[in-house]
């Protein structure tokens, strides 16, 4: 099963997103720790959610990583995130 959209349905569950971009930038990590050849090792996420209104940089990673802790403790190495309001989104 691919990562991702297990990903995408649990961010989306979680957080209700105005906005939610995945990709999977595991081909720029070959030969570094944590990459898989076969992909999805590696992720940069942008989340934006009325759910991280008045929440810190800190609480809105912690968020994202719980919700996708079961991902995090199996296939996938890192995540690059990026959290914002509504209103941050600019």
């Amino acid at each position: 099963m691919r990562v991702a959209p297990v990903m995408q349905k649990k961010l989306e569950d979680g957080l209700r997103p105005a906005r939610l971009v995945i990709n999977d930038d595991s081909n720029r990590h070959a030969g570094h720790a944590g990459h898989n050849p076969d992909g999805e090792s590696h992720f940069s996420i942008v989340v934006v959610a009325e759910a991280f209104t008045g929440k810190s940089r800190v609480d809105r990673h912690r968020m994202v990583n719980a919700l996708l802790a079961d991902e995090l403790a199996g296939r996938v190495h890192a995540l690059a995130l990026t959290t914002l309001t509504p209103a941050e989104d600019k």
